[in-house]
């Protein structure tokens, strides 16, 4: 039974197959269903969603644009942003008219490497004052609290307190980008689209609806969704982040985007689905066309995993016979894994055609969660 199951999907999955072989799954074509179920009087048919392909189906299930729009509560952020010092960062202080306390390790030296480095305890040492606690605090705090310990020591300090290298904080962005990268946080607030740009933007197969986002908040990992197909091409700022330390964006390849056109049309294929998505019109059209010589073109199916907890099936039929009907296959739009079928058959026999399609469909979509 497994050997038939592996032959069953191979011919679903493969694109070349049917492109080398020039055959069509119709109804003709027998699966022995007994074989693939267990259980033999397992009837899916009352488990199967049939829907017509109408105008009032294409409002039900189309998905609201996006649209432009602001982001207050990151343009909030963004302007109350303050960089906290951590663990590793190098500052350099300046104290005006005493140039022994400002450079004391020699003048050809780097910032860098004549900083004050914040150590593992979160304290830096400074001449006179000793250790002083900065891990948490801002600049601005940073050089308040020094200048008042100086203040016992020289006569109303004038300090300036800037961080020479930002090595505490730093966020990862991965996947399909041109060159993936861990970005330093610094006192510069950076955004999604910040740090896009410093990873040389997303590549050719990236899949730009579905991006997560994974933040740390109180010891828990969270993750959240973002559309970037709405913020960059529609102006949706809302879809926008600020970046924290140990973010983690990751950019998800496109390889599940995938519709498989089959039945009778001219080249059953597999279609990768791009950012714009896919009609129903535009996946048929890329297979060929169906064959006008022995299509029925009142069964144009198409076959999608069903989000209702008692169904398993979800399945949209649009009869194209009738000629104004072809206008709804350009507004359908299809998801990841469809099945789109023409069928050749009779519509009374499409019972049938379910329970021999069915078992690949299962297969098809149980591997992908697997996957």
């Amino acid at each position: 039974m497994s050997n038939i199951k592996g032959i069953v999907k191979f011919l679903v999955v493969s694109a070349g197959f049917f492109s080398m072989v020039g055959c069509t799954v119709t109804p003709g074509f027998h699966v022995d269903v007994d074989l693939l179920v267990e259980n033999k009087s397992f009837d899916i048919i009352p488990q199967v969603n049939v829907r017509y392909i109408t105008p009032e189906l294409i409002s039900e299930l189309k998905v609201s644009e996006p649209v432009a729009q602001v982001n207050k509560q990151l343009d909030v952020k963004v302007d109350n942003y303050t960089y906290l010092l951590g663990k590793g960062d190098i500052l350099t202080i300046t104290v005006w008219d005493h140039p022994e306390l400002t450079i004391p390790a020699g003048q050809f030296r780097s910032a860098g490497e004549s900083g004050n480095v914040v150590h593992s305890d979160g304290t830096i040492f400074y001449p006179y004052i000793g250790r002083v606690p900065v891990i948490g605090k801002s600049v601005n705090e940073v050089r308040d609290l020094i200048s008042i310990k100086l203040s016992r020591y020289i006569e109303s300090p004038q300090i300036d307190v800037s961080v020479a290298s930002y090595r505490s904080k730093r966020t990862f962005i991965t996947g399909a980008v041109n060159n993936p990268s861990v970005l330093p946080i610094t006192n510069v607030p950076m955004t999604i689209l910040d740090a896009l740009n410093l990873s040389g933007g997303m590549s050719e197969n990236a899949d730009w609806r579905s991006v997560v986002l994974t933040s740390q908040i109180d010891e828990d990992s969270v993750e959240q969704k973002l559309d970037l197909y709405a913020l960059y091409q529609k102006g949706d700022m809302s879809q926008n982040r600020l970046l924290d330390h140990n973010d983690i964006l990751h950019i998800p390849r496109n390889d599940q985007l995938k519709v498989f056109v089959m039945g009778d049309v001219n080249t059953p294929s597999t279609q990768n689905i791009d950012r714009n998505m896919m009609t129903l019109a535009e996946a048929i059209n890329n297979a060929g066309g169906i064959r006008e010589n022995s299509a029925n073109a009142s069964g144009v199916f198409v076959l999608r995993a069903s989000d209702q907890k008692d169904m398993l099936v979800d399945v949209f039929q649009l009869d194209a016979s009738e000629g104004p009907m072809l206008i709804l296959s350009t507004q359908f739009q299809l998801q990841p894994l469809d099945i789109v079928y023409v069928t050749s058959a009779p519509i009374a026999r499409w019972n049938r055609v379910i329970s021999q399609l069915f078992p690949t469909f299962k297969l098809l979509h149980f591997d992908s969660k697997i996957d």
